[in-house]
């Protein structure tokens, strides 16, 4: 079986840093990922970027499938209330702009690391909350000892 990966660089300027939008394609799996260089980068600081840095980059890659094609309703058996909520969501959408696929990935990594880090903040919150339930029973404990 042969796979193809190809990967790409795009160093642009986004109005306030230079920033380097990093692709990788891996068969039918893509993934994208951001790097900011700040000032303007030499040639020579984008090559050390590319041979040092390229292989930690976390491209969180995804699989290329269009969700409407995987398993939906023929359309005459459809719900005609969801038909149009979908069409209205399609509608915003379009109004809205989908941007390019490297845009859509950015995008889906960061809400993915945002939910990574919600839940990170919830079990430490948690964490912290039974710290402080079980030192106010011992507390309880301690105040209520018989001398």
């Amino acid at each position: 079986m042969q796979v193809n990966t190809s990967s790409t660089l795009t160093v642009l300027h986004d109005g306030q840093f230079w920033v380097g939008i990093c692709e990788q394609r891996d068969g039918s799996r893509y993934g994208a990922c951001r790097f900011v260089f700040g000032p303007e980068p030499k040639d020579e600081e984008v090559l050390a970027f590319v041979c040092r840095r390229w292989d930690r980059l976390d491209f969180r890659m995804r699989d290329e499938g269009d969700a409407a094609e995987n398993g939906s309703a023929p359309v005459g058996a459809r719900n005609p209330k969801r038909a149009q909520r979908e069409a209205r969501k399609a509608l915003e959408a379009a109004r809205r702009g989908v941007g390019t696929k490297a845009q859509q990935a950015l995008s889906a990594a960061y809400e993915e690391r945002k939910d990574e880090r919600r839940s990170d903040a919830r079990e430490l919150r948690e964490a912290e909350e039974r710290r402080a339930f079980e030192l106010r029973t011992l507390k309880r404990k301690r105040k209520h000892r018989g001398h």
